[in-house]
């Protein structure tokens, strides 16, 4: 799996450099010279081919891969790649049905609890493998189910008719979450059955004398503008989260990624300067008494040598791209 994602990352250099940007420098040139719009239009257009590519596949593998499971860490664009695939199956004929994985966590009280004491939700043992395996087998044998809700609030699981679900001839179902390339996820599930697909985002342009565009920074960059908008995350706070989801991929994500049969690169060439016109004014916001100062101004070194995309550029980003989950305005 390291070749495939090593394999995605040079095809993404190849390309980067096939249009005549290997580096931060050659890219501020494009978007000195009033070109970013042009270049938006030409990232977005590489992006949708990528996802009929995958789409594609799934599509002559049909008959013998009825679940597709998409996985990758935080902020890689998991939500917006599922739906950009989906709606490519749609357009070869197919009928992509979704099951969110967070509807099967076990309730409450069977929760494990962390080294601190806290429950740890990331923890594969906060999932209910049992009733999702029961259904996916159902599910693949044409047998009707009704997908669970889990309630976050009261910690239950729930069972509403409303929710029937059955899996006919052109159907797919699309699952994304965390555990979903562990096989201790879906242990009593043939593992024929499964399409998986690796979400990340992989730079390639050099800065100096090496790769600038650090895959790790720029995940965080994304966090940022989209947690600070949505959900009331401060900047400070999602920095010294950050830790901690780190430590969740490295533990649940990351070792599973050698199960993927497909890796896509959600990064975009103008991924950077957006985030630099959304982030360096959140993250000047944070104080030097604060402990999160000392990422944040790391952050800010990270983003200096990149030139910002200006508010009409950033207007002309088309309402499905994937920079539309971080920034806002997005239609899937």
């Amino acid at each position: 799996m390291k070749n495939k994602i090593e394999a995605a990352r040079r095809e993404y250099a190849d390309w980067c450099s096939a249009i005549g940007i290997t580096s931060l420098e050659k890219l501020s040139e494009v978007l000195n010279d009033g070109a970013g719009i042009s270049l938006i239009n030409l990232c977005e257009a590489r992006q949708e081919r990528k996802y009929a590519e995958i789409a594609n596949e799934i599509f002559w593998h049909r008959k013998k891969h009825r679940i597709v499971m998409m996985s990758g860490p935080s902020s890689s664009g998991k939500t917006s790649s599922s739906l950009r695939i989906a709606q490519q199956c749609r357009v070869l004929g197919l009928n992509p049905k979704v099951i969110e994985l967070d509807n099967y966590f076990v309730d409450r009280e069977h929760t494990p609890r962390d080294e601190n004491g806290e429950y740890d939700f990331e923890s594969i043992g906060a999932m209910n493998v049992e009733l999702l395996n029961e259904n996916l087998n159902d599910l693949l044998a044409g047998r009707e189910i009704i997908v669970p809700k889990f309630d976050f609030k009261e910690g239950r699981t729930y069972f509403d008719e409303s929710r029937k679900m059955v899996l006919e001839p052109n159907d797919i179902l699309f699952m994304e979450g965390i555990h979903a390339l562990n096989p201790a996820l879906t242990p009593n599930v043939d593992r024929e059955k499964f399409f998986n697909i690796y979400i990340s985002a992989l730079s390639a342009l050099k800065g100096g004398r090496k790769v600038h565009g650090s895959t790790t920074d720029k995940r965080l960059l994304r966090r940022i503008v989209r947690d600070n908008r949505v959900r009331g995350i401060s900047p400070e706070e999602n920095i010294l989260r950050w830790p901690s989801v780190r430590r969740g991929e490295t533990r649940n994500i990351f070792p599973f990624e050698e199960n993927a049969r497909v890796v896509f690169n959600s990064s975009t060439l103008y991924d950077l300067p957006l985030l630099k016109y959304y982030a360096e004014p959140l993250l000047y916001g944070i104080t030097e008494a604060s402990p999160a100062y000392a990422k944040a101004q790391s952050l800010l070194q990270f983003l200096e040598p990149v030139v910002a995309l200006k508010p009409a550029e950033i207007a002309a980003i088309p309402p499905t791209s994937i920079m539309r989950e971080f920034i806002g305005g997005q239609t899937l």
